[in-house]
């Protein structure tokens, strides 16, 4: 006697390689660093391995979970269940700047004699916040405008809008990057020239990192956008990408008040 079919909301994956050959890469790639910072010529094809698997198992993985999706496995409760995974990614990524922030406030707020007693040390030539830095702000403050325009657009069905804000978010996602660099070529100070610039760098060039990795997850949204992915009812993907983005924003403000404007008030005095 055949057994009748089970229905119910929540999606049982297939078994899947993915997993452990990421586990892999990751194991190569920290173990390889550390061969490589210890002169271990080892690390040095080790790293870039693992760092090829690391992009080639994220393309194949989330290839999979995007035909799962267009296979209509991503129930109301899947859906659900990959917003909550999306908060708590977000959330652990708050908590990754908390630190740098930490470790800035920790040394501003109290500077040692080494440094002169004041913040910034002495000798340190910041950024003038109202040049470069402003003009970065002002592109990831209109960055989150476009990416919501296209959200609205995709919800009221606007293919046209949704392409357009993507391609300008995208693009305004890359000219951040390039402001960005172009800034840190012109930097008066070094990664080791003391705790300000190691906490600087540290910061902000983590946050040009994220930026980096929001404008690809766009890029791949506006790659499905044009081959009709998404449907009003239906766009997870997109949605956690506008997410990632406006936390990307959100975190450069605080960087901006913080490090560029305070550094700059505290040279002033």
């Amino acid at each position: 006697m055949a057994h009748a079919e089970v229905k119910h909301e929540y999606h049982l994956v297939d078994p899947s390689p993915w997993p452990l050959v990421a586990s892999i890469s990751l194991f190569l790639i920290t173990f390889g660093i550390a061969l490589s910072i210890n002169g271990e010529a080892t690390g040095d094809w080790m790293w870039p391995l693992g760092s090829a698997g690391l992009i080639y198992t994220v393309y194949v993985w989330w290839r999979d979970i995007v035909r799962e999706a267009h296979a209509g496995h991503h129930t109301p409760v899947v859906g659900l269940h990959l917003r909550y995974g999306m908060v708590l990614f977000i959330a652990s990524e708050v908590m990754f700047f908390v630190a740098w922030f930490w470790a800035y406030f920790n040394a501003s707020i109290y500077p040692t004699e080494f440094m002169g007693g004041v913040w910034p040390p002495e000798g340190v030539q910041v950024f003038d916040p109202w040049h470069l830095p402003f003009i970065n702000t002002l592109i990831l403050l209109l960055s989150g405008t476009t990416v919501t325009w296209a959200h609205h657009a995709l919800r009221e069905n606007d293919r046209n809008g949704l392409r357009n804000g993507l391609l300008c978010t995208v693009l305004l996602g890359a000219l951040f990057t390039g402001v960005q660099v172009f800034e840190y070529t012109h930097a008066a100070f070094g990664f080791a020239d003391g705790i300000y610039s190691s906490t600087f760098y540290m910061a902000t060039g983590f946050h040009g990192f994220h930026v980096l990795i929001g404008t690809i997850f766009l890029i791949v949204c506006l790659a499905r956008a044009m081959k009709g992915h998404f449907t009003p009812q239906q766009h997870f993907g997109f949605e956690a990408a506008a997410w990632y983005w406006h936390f990307v924003d959100v975190v450069w403000v605080f960087l901006f008040a913080v490090i560029y404007i305070g550094s700059s008030v505290g040279a002033a005095h």
